[in-house]
């Protein structure tokens, strides 16, 4: 099976005071369509940094990464956002919904940044997927932190991406609701074969995916 994420000698410096500073050092691996992996390390080993370069959300200092066979960085900013707007769904720590809009209003929204007539139906069955059926009509400030996360997951997974980018997902939620997002989103990623690659501190959660990436010091140890 193809690779639809690869990561080829990817390096990140940043300048610390004037001296540089190593966040990732020569990272390779790739990653088939439809595994889940996790990748792991202690606060400060790079992993935000690594699922940032993989997303296209910041720019490498060296090596490259191919996500869908498009090599990310031989891309201009708008050619990212575009690849990325094709096939990738994000889900932060943080939730990252409009306060303003609904819970159904805030799953509708990537459908209808990208003009999709039927949203309003797409985003009530992405709803009930994750169980949010009858509180379609909430904002989230009336919805828990856990809704919230579930809000979150449905608002990813309603334009099918074919790969998930979640950034410490329960980060923010107690052990038990935490479970039940990971449950949740391995569920959506054996559904609809979307690829799934999470960071997490939590070796528990991590021995829920198919594959682990260990980091320290920015170098993949295992």
């Amino acid at each position: 099976m193809a690779s639809i994420v690869q990561a080829e000698g990817l390096t990140k410096q940043v300048l610390s005071g004037d001296q540089p500073l190593t966040i990732l050092h020569d990272v390779n691996f790739a990653v088939e369509a439809g595994d889940s992996l996790a990748i792991l390390g202690a606060s400060g080993s790079g992993k935000s940094t690594l699922l940032g370069l993989l997303a296209g959300l910041d720019v490498p200092s060296g090596g490259k990464v191919l996500l869908n066979g498009a090599d990310l960085f031989a891309l201009d900013e708008d050619g990212r956002a575009r690849l990325r707007g094709e096939l990738a769904g994000f889900v932060f720590q943080s939730f990252q919904l409009l306060p303003a809009l609904n819970a159904l209003e805030n799953v509708m929204l990537p459908l209808e940044l990208r003009g999709a007539a039927d949203a309003r139906e797409r985003g009530r069955v992405s709803l009930r997927q994750v169980g949010l059926g009858e509180r379609a009509h909430h904002l989230p400030k009336h919805l828990s932190g856990g809704e919230q996360q579930r809000v979150a997951l449905a608002r990813a997974f309603v334009t099918r991406p074919k790969i998930l980018f979640a950034d410490e997902p329960t980060g923010n939620l107690d052990a038990a609701t935490g479970s039940q997002i990971i449950e949740l989103m391995l569920e959506l990623n054996r559904a609809q074969g979307t690829t799934l690659i999470l960071v997490t501190h939590d070796e528990a959660l991590a021995r829920r995916c198919g594959r682990q990436l260990h980091l320290a010091a920015g170098h993949v140890v295992h």
